[in-house]
């Protein structure tokens, strides 16, 4: 149980008593200040005022009837009602202990769910671009602290490897190439792509793209050859890319539109047999009436064109299907940008009007803003052009190599490009993951690279203190107990406690930033500790806090790599 849920638990019960109410939920927070002592407790005023009494009064009546023992030291009215809770050294040195010896640093499994994560979902015969990559990321941070936390998450990368675009890319390279296959890469894809769209406009070459696509989705084997030749030159690209970010999907992950083709047509009559689709100019849609449009209209959620093509939408109903149905999904997550929200809303509620999904599964829309240059603007190239993924992240790794080379000089230079790796992939990353991932934000070089502040490499560097204080040490017994005599070790010690906390909210939410948010405050609460209180004096060692040192480098070590992020020994 972690020491949040622990607290809570605790005041529940006390409310419970003192209320004679069946249930209460008491809003355990945080201190805002070290003179509030290390939590504070709310809901006795609501309570209060329902029951007819003054608040104060019931908080007193609350301390009196809390079962202190083992966890509080001391606990005071504050305000209006507020109740501010500062927790037992013993408890807090035990929890310490608890977590430096466990390799997963005292953090508790919770009931284990099949959770699957939809991310990066890339559309293929194209060069990934900054567009792709908060889904790719924040997804990837979401798959990693669910997996921690105990769940089995299947992640499924969605991409878009069907259609029209297709067809065009086969009629294009048949028409102007004897070989179609011979020596192509993804930059002659993109070309060849763009010219074939431009030749779409002669109804010759439009009917001879549809009569490919037809051919592709029945099956040609001519077509599907060089469908799949396209297919393959698009996911190297795309596994090159995902390495270089350093997140975990592989090509077993990849399960694209292409992939549900052949259940369309079913999922499609099925609608019908259950009355929950109708034609609509010669469409197929189903009426969504819990979203109207400004006429008071339901909206339509289309599934099949008046041609017979399917929709995108078509081939989510069938993937929401199969998760639930085939992969046994508890909770299905979709890491889009919140420009799909209506279209996510619309899907979810024809999945479970159709009974495609069981009341219980959890579908989850896990939106996100834009990233945008200074100017306000989607972040482009001078040129108007979306950024290249790949060129984005090779200029993170040569700023940070500049910086790197500016603080360590005589630093061999395949370890700067080591390290210059790390903090510029990290950079970006964390830039990205630390704000509140409904929000758009602003790609700034000059702040993500930033040594001081809320950046990554700011709290990589953090890792390196206490990694540079163990080696100084060398070999050490860790038999001694922790104290926690100074006010910074204290303070250090409490935050220590809230990983676990942190873990669960970030899994609960989806929100990234708060394991952020979490990290950089642990970090700060480290470097005070570094500046007040020595670890070594001349050559004593102080064995305690070491042990405190250590277990923060470890934890701020374990919340990077859940991030993604590589966390260093050396900077």
């Amino acid at each position: 149980m972690s020491i949040h849920q622990l607290i809570t638990e605790r005041f529940k019960a006390a409310l419970i008593t003192v209320s004679g109410r069946e249930s209460v939920d008491p809003v355990v927070q945080v201190a805002g200040r070290p003179e509030f002592g290390d939590y504070q407790v709310n809901g006795v005023m609501g309570l209060a005022k329902s029951m007819g009494c003054k608040p104060r009064e019931l908080a007193e009546q609350v301390i009196q009837k809390i079962d202190a023992q083992g966890l509080i030291a001391k606990m005071e009215v504050a305000g209006p009602g507020f109740i501010n809770v500062t927790l037992d050294a013993h408890f807090i040195i035990s929890e310490l202990q608890r977590a430096s010896d466990c390799k997963r640093l005292g953090v508790s499994q919770l009931t284990p769910q099949r959770v699957v994560v939809d991310y990066s979902s890339v559309n293929l015969a194209k060069e990934m671009h900054v567009g792709h990559l908060r889904s790719t990321i924040i997804g990837d941070a979401v798959a990693r602290v669910n997996e921690f936390l105990g769940h089995t998450v299947i992640r499924q990368n969605h991409v878009g490897d069907w259609g029209t675009q297709f067809g065009m890319l086969v009629a294009f390279l048949v028409e102007s190439r004897q070989d179609p296959m011979a020596n192509v890469d993804l930059s002659d894809l993109e070309s060849f792509y763009r010219q074939a769209k431009a030749r779409f406009d002669d109804p010759a070459f439009a009917d001879m793209a549809r009569q490919y696509v037809v051919r592709l989705q029945a099956g040609d084997p001519e077509v599907l050859a060089l469908w799949r030749h396209f297919v393959d030159v698009s996911m190297s690209h795309c596994d090159k890319v995902y390495e270089k970010l350093g997140v975990q999907l592989t090509r077993d992950d990849v399960r694209g539109e292409s992939a549900y083709n052949d259940a369309l047509p079913g999922l499609v009559n099925d609608l019908r047999e259950r009355g929950l689709s109708q034609l609509s100019e010669g469409a197929d849609v189903v009426l969504v009436d819990e979203f109207k449009g400004r006429d008071g209209e339901a909206s339509t959620f289309m599934v099949r064109k008046k041609d017979g093509g399917f929709m995108y939408g078509t081939t989510d109903l069938a993937a929401v299907r199969y998760r639930a149905q085939v992969l046994k999904a508890d909770r299905s997550l979709y890491v889009v940008d919140s420009r799909q929200s209506l279209h996510f809303q619309q899907l979810f509620v024809v999945a479970r009007r159709a009974g495609f999904v069981p009341p219980e599964v959890d579908l989850q829309h896990i939106a996100f803003g834009m990233v945008l240059g200074k100017d306000g603007k989607p972040f482009k190239t001078r040129a108007g052009e979306s950024v290249k993924l790949n060129d984005l992240l090779n200029e993170a790794v040569q700023r940070a190599q500049q910086l790197v080379a500016a603080k360590n000089p005589d630093m061999p230079e395949h370890q700067q490009f080591e390290i210059a790796k790390a903090v510029g992939i990290g950079a970006v990353k964390y830039a990205d993951l630390s704000k509140n991932r409904t929000s758009d934000y602003v790609f700034d070089w000059d702040s993500m690279l930033s040594f001081e502040g809320n950046t990554a490499p700011y709290l990589q560097y953090a890792c390196v203190r206490p990694a540079r204080i163990a080696l100084r040490v060398g070999a050490w017994k860790d038999s001694i107990p922790f104290s926690l005599d100074a006010p910074m070790e204290r303070a250090l010690g409490v935050h220590l406690m809230r990983f676990e906390d942190a873990l669960r909210t970030m899994a609960r939410d989806s929100m990234p930033h708060v394991l952020c948010a979490y990290l950089y405050d642990l970090a700060s609460a480290y470097s005070r500790f570094y500046e007040h209180c020595p670890v070594i004096e001349g050559e004593a060692v102080n064995t305690s806090r070491l042990k405190l040192s250590n277990l923060a480098g470890r934890t701020l070590a374990a919340g990077l790599e859940l991030l993604g992020i590589a966390a260093l020994k050396e900077m």
